[in-house]
């Protein structure tokens, strides 16, 4: 539930496609909807379509991030046939009924134990994975491939561009039926990329490839160097 401003341009990709970015309800140029259960991921599927129709597409090309990539599922196992490809990048697939673990990300995590601000931020994120402690801006390295001033600029816009009451409901209760996207995704014909990110830990690569054999026609990927944002 955050703004799509911070997906840029996906690296250029303008300059070869057509890219249109979609801000889901409450977040970006999206209003803010009189009725908070409709942030509900499964709610949101109806508002991919209509948007679609709105750009005159008979199919297109769906990529989707992060969360993002569980409202992409849904959407396919719905409007499959509004498909012609679908590319999940470092996507979670909660709508599988796949959860990355606390022990997922802690020995994600581990993986920049050589890097300068480890020391601060690994007791801040394991307290945090507890239950024991906030969401810290300390440990927001873990979320990057690298630490640079691109990534602190990525993190400094998030206040500004979350929702965070959104993010509350996005998944709660009676967002996902695993089973039935599953079955709906089986029958996918289109081609689907999923990207992970060697470095992340939400999902790690052998999740995201364990999402990848739900689809008949997936290629599976994993970019060296790179966490869930960027290498």
């Amino acid at each position: 539930m955050r703004a799509s401003a911070y997906l840029g341009d996906l690296g250029g990709l303008s300059a070869h496609r057509r890219l249109a970015l979609l801000d889901v309800r409450g977040t970006g140029d999206s209003a803010v909807p009189a009725e908070p259960a409709t942030y509900r991921c499964d709610r949101l599927v109806d508002d991919v379509e209509v948007w679609r129709d709105h750009m005159g597409l008979d199919h297109m090309d769906l990529l989707a991030h992060s969360a993002g990539g569980s409202l992409a599922m849904l959407y396919a196992a719905r409007y499959p046939q509004r498909v012609r490809r679908l590319v999940l990048v470092t996507a979670n697939p909660w709508a599988l009924g796949m959860q990355p673990t606390a022990e997922d990300r802690l020995a994600a995590a581990w993986l920049g134990q050589g890097e300068p601000w480890f020391a601060e931020a690994f007791p801040a994120f394991e307290a945090w994975l507890a239950g024991t402690g906030d969401f810290d801006p300390v440990f927001a390295p873990f979320f990057h491939g690298r630490w640079d001033k691109a990534a602190e600029e990525h993190e400094a816009r998030a206040d500004e561009q979350f929702n965070d009451a959104a993010g509350d409901v996005y998944g709660s209760d009676g967002a996902y039926d695993p089973p039935t996207t599953r079955t709906a995704l089986a029958r996918l014909t289109a081609p689907v990329l999923v990207l992970a990110g060697e470095l992340d830990g939400g999902p790690r690569p052998a999740l995201a490839r364990r999402a990848a054999d739900v689809f008949p026609n997936a290629e599976f990927a994993v970019q060296p160097g790179a966490g869930h944002y960027r290498s």
